[in-house]
């Protein structure tokens, strides 16, 4: 397995020397317009980590998930999955600490802190 994004597809495009050709700007586009279709159904459908729900992500958005993985290469549909996964623990996180900083300010202000 390459280090490259698109290094992973099936069956690269190959340059003279017999190195891979990088997708251009419209094979990226397809993938990212794919990509975009694919997470709007898993987000009609309340599924975060295609991953793991793989089984039940094809069931309710097989027609997306299809395009998505025909227009990308595997690395980036792996990294597309993986990445979204991580994005939505992040904002889950930062979420979370503004809720216990806030309920901390409010607990202080209570006490009769004053923040200037």
């Amino acid at each position: 397995m390459g280090w490259l994004p698109w290094s992973g597809s099936p069956s690269p495009d190959k340059a003279s020397d017999g190195g891979r050709i990088a997708p251009d700007r419209s094979s990226r586009a397809r993938c990212w317009e794919g990509r975009d279709l694919f997470f709007s159904c898993l987000d009609r459908n309340n599924i975060v980590d295609s991953v793991k729900d793989d089984k039940e992500a094809r069931r309710k958005c097989g027609k997306e998930v299809e395009e998505f993985e025909a227009a990308c290469s595997q690395t980036w549909v792996k990294y597309f999955k993986e990445k979204r996964v991580m994005e939505y623990n992040r904002d889950k996180t930062i979420e979370r600490i503004k809720k216990e900083d806030a309920a901390k300010v409010s607990e202080l202000k209570s006490q009769g802190w004053n923040s200037k």
